[in-house]
Protein backbone atom coordinates (compact mmCIF):
# COMPACT_ATOMS: atom_id res chain seq x y z
CA UNK A 1 0.00 0.00 0.00
CA UNK A 2 1.26 3.49 -0.85
CA UNK A 3 2.65 5.87 1.73
CA UNK A 4 -0.06 8.41 0.87
CA UNK A 5 -2.81 5.92 1.71
CA UNK A 6 -1.18 5.06 5.06
CA UNK A 7 -0.88 8.75 5.87
CA UNK A 8 -4.55 9.29 4.96
CA UNK A 9 -5.57 6.45 7.27
CA UNK A 10 -3.41 7.86 10.04
CA UNK A 11 -5.01 11.30 9.71
CA UNK A 12 -8.52 9.84 9.88
CA UNK A 13 -7.96 7.35 12.69
CA UNK A 14 -5.76 9.57 14.86
CA UNK A 15 -8.37 12.33 14.66
CA UNK A 16 -11.14 9.89 15.62
CA UNK A 17 -9.13 8.75 18.68
CA UNK A 18 -8.90 12.24 20.18
CA UNK A 19 -12.19 11.83 22.02
CA UNK A 20 -10.73 9.13 24.25
CA UNK A 21 -8.85 10.84 27.10
CA UNK A 22 -7.96 7.76 29.15
CA UNK A 23 -4.44 7.36 27.83
CA UNK A 24 -2.12 7.77 30.82
CA UNK A 25 0.01 4.83 31.93
CA UNK A 26 -0.03 5.74 35.64
CA UNK A 27 2.13 2.96 36.91
CA UNK A 28 3.45 0.86 34.05
CA UNK A 29 6.98 -0.38 34.79
CA UNK A 30 7.81 -2.86 32.05
CA UNK A 31 11.62 -3.02 31.87
CA UNK A 32 13.77 -3.73 28.85
CA UNK A 33 15.92 -6.70 29.86
CA UNK A 34 16.39 -8.49 26.54
CA UNK A 35 17.97 -5.84 24.30
CA UNK A 36 14.62 -5.02 22.73
CA UNK A 37 13.06 -1.66 21.88
CA UNK A 38 12.09 0.79 24.63
CA UNK A 39 10.67 0.33 28.08
CA UNK A 40 7.67 1.56 30.05
CA UNK A 41 8.59 3.60 33.09
CA UNK A 42 6.33 4.62 35.94
CA UNK A 43 6.68 8.26 34.95
CA UNK A 44 3.68 7.95 32.68
CA UNK A 45 2.73 8.22 29.03
CA UNK A 46 0.94 10.88 26.97
CA UNK A 47 0.76 14.45 28.22
CA UNK A 48 2.83 13.47 31.26
CA UNK A 49 6.12 14.96 32.41
CA UNK A 50 8.92 13.06 34.09
CA UNK A 51 10.71 14.48 37.17
CA UNK A 52 13.47 15.81 34.90
CA UNK A 53 10.95 17.74 32.79
CA UNK A 54 10.84 15.32 29.85
CA UNK A 55 7.49 14.99 28.06
CA UNK A 56 6.59 11.50 26.89
CA UNK A 57 3.92 10.65 24.35
CA UNK A 58 2.30 7.80 22.47
CA UNK A 59 0.77 6.94 19.15
CA UNK A 60 -2.96 7.25 19.80
CA UNK A 61 -5.15 5.80 17.06
CA UNK A 62 -8.17 3.67 16.27
CA UNK A 63 -7.74 0.38 14.47
CA UNK A 64 -10.85 1.37 12.52
CA UNK A 65 -13.66 3.92 12.71
CA UNK A 66 -16.16 1.54 11.15
CA UNK A 67 -18.71 0.53 13.78
CA UNK A 68 -21.80 -1.68 13.91
CA UNK A 69 -23.36 0.47 16.66
CA UNK A 70 -25.22 3.75 16.36
CA UNK A 71 -24.53 5.42 19.73
CA UNK A 72 -25.94 8.95 19.59
CA UNK A 73 -22.91 10.58 21.24
CA UNK A 74 -20.18 8.90 19.15
CA UNK A 75 -18.46 10.43 16.15
CA UNK A 76 -17.96 6.95 14.62
CA UNK A 77 -21.65 5.96 14.89
CA UNK A 78 -22.68 3.97 11.84
CA UNK A 79 -25.23 6.56 10.71
CA UNK A 80 -22.70 9.40 10.82
CA UNK A 81 -21.56 10.57 7.40
CA UNK A 82 -17.79 10.56 7.87
CA UNK A 83 -14.82 9.24 5.97
CA UNK A 84 -14.07 5.67 7.05
CA UNK A 85 -10.77 3.80 7.24
CA UNK A 86 -9.23 0.71 8.79
CA UNK A 87 -5.66 -0.33 9.53
CA UNK A 88 -4.36 -3.80 8.99
CA UNK A 89 -2.66 -5.36 12.02
CA UNK A 90 0.78 -5.18 10.43
CA UNK A 91 0.30 -1.53 9.48
CA UNK A 92 -0.21 -0.54 13.12
CA UNK A 93 2.84 -2.58 14.14
CA UNK A 94 4.98 -0.92 11.47
CA UNK A 95 3.75 2.58 12.37
CA UNK A 96 4.50 2.03 16.05
CA UNK A 97 8.02 0.76 15.42
CA UNK A 98 8.84 3.44 12.84
CA UNK A 99 7.52 6.23 15.03
CA UNK A 100 9.45 4.86 18.00
CA UNK A 101 12.71 4.65 16.05
CA UNK A 102 12.27 8.31 15.07
CA UNK A 103 11.77 9.19 18.74
CA UNK A 104 8.24 10.49 18.10
CA UNK A 105 6.60 8.20 20.67
CA UNK A 106 7.33 5.92 23.59
CA UNK A 107 4.23 3.76 23.38
CA UNK A 108 0.91 2.92 21.76
CA UNK A 109 -2.70 3.64 22.72
CA UNK A 110 -4.95 1.52 20.51
CA UNK A 111 -8.73 1.61 20.44
CA UNK A 112 -11.26 0.73 17.77
CA UNK A 113 -14.76 0.95 16.51
CA UNK A 114 -16.52 -2.40 16.64
CA UNK A 115 -16.76 -4.16 13.30
CA UNK A 116 -18.50 -7.53 12.85
CA UNK A 117 -18.58 -8.30 16.60
CA UNK A 118 -16.72 -7.75 19.86
CA UNK A 119 -14.46 -10.82 19.63
CA UNK A 120 -13.50 -10.17 16.01
CA UNK A 121 -12.39 -6.64 16.93
CA UNK A 122 -10.68 -7.57 20.19
CA UNK A 123 -8.77 -10.37 18.47
CA UNK A 124 -7.14 -7.86 16.14
CA UNK A 125 -6.25 -5.46 18.93
CA UNK A 126 -4.57 -8.31 20.78
CA UNK A 127 -2.78 -9.37 17.58
CA UNK A 128 -1.15 -5.92 17.34
CA UNK A 129 0.17 -6.09 20.91
CA UNK A 130 1.30 -9.69 20.49
CA UNK A 131 3.25 -8.92 17.32
CA UNK A 132 4.91 -5.92 18.93
CA UNK A 133 6.00 -7.93 21.96
CA UNK A 134 6.99 -11.24 20.36
CA UNK A 135 8.08 -10.34 16.84
CA UNK A 136 9.44 -6.80 17.29
CA UNK A 137 10.70 -7.30 20.86
CA UNK A 138 8.99 -4.02 21.80
CA UNK A 139 9.04 -3.19 25.53
CA UNK A 140 7.40 0.22 25.34
CA UNK A 141 4.06 1.06 26.90
CA UNK A 142 0.94 -0.46 25.28
CA UNK A 143 -2.59 0.52 26.27
CA UNK A 144 -5.40 -1.51 24.68
CA UNK A 145 -9.00 -0.42 24.78
CA UNK A 146 -11.03 -3.48 25.75
CA UNK A 147 -14.09 -4.15 23.63
CA UNK A 148 -17.35 -4.55 25.59
CA UNK A 149 -18.58 -8.12 25.33
CA UNK A 150 -15.20 -9.64 24.41
CA UNK A 151 -14.59 -13.19 25.61
CA UNK A 152 -12.68 -14.02 28.78
CA UNK A 153 -10.02 -15.83 26.73
CA UNK A 154 -9.25 -12.73 24.67
CA UNK A 155 -9.22 -10.50 27.75
CA UNK A 156 -6.72 -12.79 29.42
CA UNK A 157 -4.46 -12.78 26.37
CA UNK A 158 -4.74 -8.98 26.08
CA UNK A 159 -3.44 -8.50 29.61
CA UNK A 160 -0.37 -10.63 28.91
CA UNK A 161 0.83 -8.21 26.22
CA UNK A 162 -0.63 -4.83 27.24
CA UNK A 163 0.50 -2.68 30.15
CA UNK A 164 -2.96 -1.26 30.71
CA UNK A 165 -6.45 -2.29 29.68
CA UNK A 166 -9.52 -0.09 29.75
CA UNK A 167 -13.16 -0.37 28.80
CA UNK A 168 -15.20 2.82 28.61
CA UNK A 169 -18.53 2.68 30.43
CA UNK A 170 -19.37 5.73 28.29
CA UNK A 171 -22.54 6.93 30.07
CA UNK A 172 -22.69 7.17 33.90
CA UNK A 173 -26.13 5.59 34.35
CA UNK A 174 -27.97 2.59 32.90
CA UNK A 175 -30.88 4.83 31.97
CA UNK A 176 -28.63 7.19 30.03
CA UNK A 177 -26.96 4.33 28.19
CA UNK A 178 -30.34 2.83 27.26
CA UNK A 179 -31.45 6.19 25.88
CA UNK A 180 -28.35 7.03 23.84
CA UNK A 181 -26.96 3.57 23.01
CA UNK A 182 -29.92 1.15 23.05
CA UNK A 183 -27.89 -1.61 21.36
CA UNK A 184 -25.42 -1.75 24.26
CA UNK A 185 -25.83 -3.26 27.71
CA UNK A 186 -24.07 -2.24 30.92
CA UNK A 187 -23.34 -5.93 31.54
CA UNK A 188 -21.12 -6.02 28.45
CA UNK A 189 -18.90 -3.35 30.02
CA UNK A 190 -18.82 -5.07 33.39
CA UNK A 191 -17.76 -8.50 32.10
CA UNK A 192 -14.28 -7.56 30.78
CA UNK A 193 -13.66 -5.35 33.84
CA UNK A 194 -14.39 -8.25 36.16
CA UNK A 195 -12.13 -10.55 34.14
CA UNK A 196 -9.21 -8.12 34.29
CA UNK A 197 -9.68 -7.57 38.02
CA UNK A 198 -9.67 -11.32 38.69
CA UNK A 199 -6.64 -11.93 36.46
CA UNK A 200 -4.65 -9.19 38.18
CA UNK A 201 -5.51 -10.66 41.59
CA UNK A 202 -4.51 -14.13 40.39
CA UNK A 203 -1.22 -12.83 39.00
CA UNK A 204 -0.34 -11.16 42.31
CA UNK A 205 -1.17 -14.34 44.20
CA UNK A 206 0.86 -16.59 41.90
CA UNK A 207 3.77 -14.13 41.82
CA UNK A 208 4.31 -14.68 45.55
CA UNK A 209 4.95 -18.36 44.87
CA UNK A 210 6.39 -18.40 41.34
CA UNK A 211 8.64 -15.42 40.61
CA UNK A 212 8.63 -16.08 36.86
CA UNK A 213 4.84 -15.68 36.56
CA UNK A 214 4.16 -13.55 33.43
CA UNK A 215 3.01 -10.02 34.16
CA UNK A 216 -0.65 -9.29 33.65
CA UNK A 217 -1.71 -5.70 32.87
CA UNK A 218 0.93 -4.25 35.24
CA UNK A 219 -0.51 -0.73 34.93
CA UNK A 220 -4.00 -1.97 35.84
CA UNK A 221 -7.23 -0.89 34.19
CA UNK A 222 -9.15 2.35 33.78
CA UNK A 223 -12.40 3.63 32.31
CA UNK A 224 -13.93 6.78 30.91
CA UNK A 225 -17.40 8.31 30.96
CA UNK A 226 -18.95 11.09 28.94
CA UNK A 227 -20.17 14.03 31.00
CA UNK A 228 -23.16 16.08 29.94
CA UNK A 229 -24.63 13.93 27.16
CA UNK A 230 -27.47 12.38 29.15
CA UNK A 231 -28.25 14.89 31.88
CA UNK A 232 -26.74 13.21 34.96
CA UNK A 233 -25.87 15.50 37.84
CA UNK A 234 -22.46 15.54 39.52
CA UNK A 235 -23.63 13.28 42.34
CA UNK A 236 -24.72 10.54 39.91
CA UNK A 237 -21.44 10.78 38.01
CA UNK A 238 -19.21 10.58 41.08
CA UNK A 239 -21.25 7.84 42.75
CA UNK A 240 -20.76 5.78 39.59
CA UNK A 241 -17.00 6.44 39.76
CA UNK A 242 -16.95 5.45 43.43
CA UNK A 243 -18.71 2.17 42.61
CA UNK A 244 -16.24 1.25 39.87
CA UNK A 245 -13.20 2.18 41.96
CA UNK A 246 -14.38 -0.05 44.79
CA UNK A 247 -15.79 -2.89 42.71
CA UNK A 248 -13.02 -3.27 40.13
CA UNK A 249 -9.95 -1.63 41.72
CA UNK A 250 -9.58 0.80 38.83
CA UNK A 251 -6.46 2.92 38.55
CA UNK A 252 -8.31 5.89 37.07
CA UNK A 253 -11.70 7.08 35.97
CA UNK A 254 -11.57 9.74 33.24
CA UNK A 255 -14.24 12.37 32.61
CA UNK A 256 -14.80 13.65 29.09
CA UNK A 257 -17.10 16.61 28.53
CA UNK A 258 -19.64 15.93 25.81
CA UNK A 259 -18.83 17.64 22.51
CA UNK A 260 -21.83 17.91 20.16
CA UNK A 261 -20.94 16.25 16.88
CA UNK A 262 -24.28 16.00 15.08
CA UNK A 263 -27.95 16.73 15.60
CA UNK A 264 -29.96 14.21 17.61
CA UNK A 265 -33.04 15.12 19.62
CA UNK A 266 -31.84 12.87 22.45
CA UNK A 267 -28.72 14.99 22.95
CA UNK A 268 -27.99 18.52 24.17
CA UNK A 269 -28.09 21.05 21.33
CA UNK A 270 -25.01 22.01 19.37
CA UNK A 271 -23.33 24.90 21.15
CA UNK A 272 -24.03 23.47 24.62
CA UNK A 273 -20.63 21.92 25.26
CA UNK A 274 -19.85 20.89 28.83
CA UNK A 275 -17.60 23.56 30.37
CA UNK A 276 -14.02 22.54 31.00
CA UNK A 277 -14.43 23.86 34.53
CA UNK A 278 -17.01 21.15 35.27
CA UNK A 279 -14.57 18.48 34.09
CA UNK A 280 -11.95 20.04 36.35
CA UNK A 281 -14.26 19.98 39.39
CA UNK A 282 -15.05 16.30 38.76
CA UNK A 283 -11.34 15.46 38.61
CA UNK A 284 -10.73 17.42 41.83
CA UNK A 285 -13.51 15.44 43.53
CA UNK A 286 -12.00 12.21 42.21
CA UNK A 287 -8.66 13.26 43.70
CA UNK A 288 -10.23 13.97 47.09
CA UNK A 289 -11.78 10.50 47.11
CA UNK A 290 -8.57 8.70 46.21
CA UNK A 291 -5.85 10.63 48.01
CA UNK A 292 -7.34 12.92 50.65
CA UNK A 293 -9.49 10.49 52.62
CA UNK A 294 -12.86 11.97 51.70
CA UNK A 295 -15.94 9.80 51.46
CA UNK A 296 -17.98 10.63 48.38
CA UNK A 297 -21.07 11.15 50.60
CA UNK A 298 -19.29 14.05 52.31
CA UNK A 299 -18.82 15.93 49.05
CA UNK A 300 -21.99 15.06 47.13
CA UNK A 301 -25.32 13.90 48.56
CA UNK A 302 -29.06 14.43 48.26
CA UNK A 303 -28.72 17.92 49.76
CA UNK A 304 -25.74 18.85 47.58
CA UNK A 305 -26.02 17.20 44.15
CA UNK A 306 -23.96 19.67 42.13
CA UNK A 307 -20.37 20.85 42.49
CA UNK A 308 -19.81 24.57 42.86
CA UNK A 309 -18.09 25.88 39.73
CA UNK A 310 -16.82 28.96 41.58
CA UNK A 311 -14.73 27.08 44.15
CA UNK A 312 -12.99 23.72 44.39
CA UNK A 313 -14.82 20.86 46.16
CA UNK A 314 -12.51 20.79 49.19
CA UNK A 315 -13.17 24.46 49.90
CA UNK A 316 -16.86 23.80 49.33
CA UNK A 317 -16.83 21.02 51.92
CA UNK A 318 -14.96 23.20 54.43
CA UNK A 319 -17.44 26.06 54.06
CA UNK A 320 -20.33 23.66 54.69
CA UNK A 321 -18.56 22.23 57.74
CA UNK A 322 -17.09 25.21 59.58
CA UNK A 323 -17.74 23.45 62.89
CA UNK A 324 -14.61 21.33 62.20
CA UNK A 325 -12.44 24.45 62.15
CA UNK A 326 -10.12 26.08 63.10
CA UNK A 327 -7.52 23.32 62.91
CA UNK A 328 -4.39 23.69 65.04
CA UNK A 329 -1.58 23.25 62.56
CA UNK A 330 0.77 22.03 65.31
CA UNK A 331 -1.57 19.38 66.74
CA UNK A 332 -3.97 18.12 64.04
CA UNK A 333 -3.51 14.65 62.56
CA UNK A 334 -2.75 14.00 58.90
CA UNK A 335 -6.39 13.30 58.00
CA UNK A 336 -7.60 16.66 59.31
CA UNK A 337 -4.68 18.62 57.88
CA UNK A 338 -5.51 17.17 54.46
CA UNK A 339 -9.00 18.67 54.74
CA UNK A 340 -7.77 22.23 55.15
CA UNK A 341 -8.29 24.31 51.98
CA UNK A 342 -4.91 25.40 50.65
CA UNK A 343 -3.06 22.35 51.98
CA UNK A 344 -2.04 19.80 49.38
CA UNK A 345 -0.63 16.45 50.45
CA UNK A 346 2.94 17.67 49.88
CA UNK A 347 2.31 20.56 52.25
CA UNK A 348 0.72 18.20 54.78
CA UNK A 349 3.82 15.98 54.82
CA UNK A 350 6.09 19.03 55.10
CA UNK A 351 4.11 20.26 58.10
CA UNK A 352 4.15 16.88 59.82
CA UNK A 353 7.90 16.68 59.35
CA UNK A 354 8.70 20.29 60.30
CA UNK A 355 6.62 20.41 63.48
CA UNK A 356 8.69 17.60 64.99
CA UNK A 357 11.40 20.20 65.53
CA UNK A 358 9.42 23.31 66.51
CA UNK A 359 5.98 24.88 66.70
CA UNK A 360 5.11 26.41 63.34
CA UNK A 361 3.97 29.99 62.80
CA UNK A 362 2.61 31.87 59.80
CA UNK A 363 6.07 32.67 58.44
CA UNK A 364 7.06 29.01 58.60
CA UNK A 365 3.91 28.06 56.71
CA UNK A 366 4.67 30.60 53.98
CA UNK A 367 8.15 29.16 53.56
CA UNK A 368 6.64 25.67 53.29
CA UNK A 369 4.52 26.89 50.36
CA UNK A 370 1.11 26.76 52.07
CA UNK A 371 -1.61 28.70 50.19
CA UNK A 372 -2.49 31.00 53.08
CA UNK A 373 -4.98 32.88 50.91
CA UNK A 374 -7.30 29.93 51.65
CA UNK A 375 -5.83 28.24 54.68
CA UNK A 376 -5.79 31.34 56.94
CA UNK A 377 -9.55 31.08 57.46
CA UNK A 378 -9.37 27.48 58.68
CA UNK A 379 -6.22 27.16 60.82
CA UNK A 380 -4.42 28.48 63.87
CA UNK A 381 -0.71 28.20 64.54
CA UNK A 382 1.94 29.51 66.95
CA UNK A 383 1.66 33.14 65.86
CA UNK A 384 -1.83 34.20 66.85
CA UNK A 385 -5.31 32.95 67.56
CA UNK A 386 -7.93 32.28 64.95
CA UNK A 387 -9.28 35.79 64.46
CA UNK A 388 -11.79 35.08 61.68
CA UNK A 389 -13.86 32.45 63.47
CA UNK A 390 -17.05 34.54 63.40
CA UNK A 391 -17.08 35.00 59.63
CA UNK A 392 -19.98 33.21 57.89
CA UNK A 393 -19.29 30.81 55.02
CA UNK A 394 -20.47 33.22 52.31
CA UNK A 395 -18.17 35.97 53.64
CA UNK A 396 -15.15 33.62 53.63
CA UNK A 397 -16.01 32.47 50.10
CA UNK A 398 -16.25 36.07 48.92
CA UNK A 399 -12.91 37.02 50.47
CA UNK A 400 -11.12 34.03 48.95
CA UNK A 401 -12.59 34.64 45.49
CA UNK A 402 -11.75 38.33 45.74
CA UNK A 403 -8.14 37.62 46.70
CA UNK A 404 -7.82 34.98 43.98
CA UNK A 405 -9.19 37.28 41.28
CA UNK A 406 -6.89 40.10 42.45
CA UNK A 407 -3.90 37.75 42.20
CA UNK A 408 -4.77 36.68 38.64
CA UNK A 409 -5.44 40.28 37.58
CA UNK A 410 -2.02 41.31 38.93
CA UNK A 411 -0.31 38.50 37.01
CA UNK A 412 -2.24 39.42 33.85
CA UNK A 413 -1.32 43.11 34.14
CA UNK A 414 2.34 42.25 34.73
CA UNK A 415 2.30 40.15 31.58
CA UNK A 416 0.75 43.00 29.59
CA UNK A 417 3.45 45.38 30.84
CA UNK A 418 6.06 43.25 29.08
CA UNK A 419 4.62 44.36 25.76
Amino acid sequence: MSFDRIREKLNILADAAKYDVSCSSSGGNRKNTNKGLGDSSSSGICHTYTPDGRCVSLLKILLTNYCIFDCAYCVTRKSNDIKRAAFKVQEVVDLTINFYRRNYIEGLFLSSGIFKNADYTMERLVAVAKKLRLEENFNGYIHLKSIPGASDELMREAGLYADRLSVNIEIPTKEGLKLLAPDKKREDFIKPMAKVKNEIAQYKSEKKIIKSTPKYAPAGQSTQMIVGASGENDMQIMYTSHYFYKKFNLKRVYYSGYVPISYDNRLPSIGSEVPMLRENRLYQTDWLMRFYGFNIHEILNEHNQHLDLDIDPKLGWALRNLHHFPVDINKANKRMLARVPGLGMKSVYKILKARKFRNLNWEHLRKLGVALNRAQYFIICNSRNFVKEDLPAEKIKGLILSNTNSKYNKIYNNQLSLF
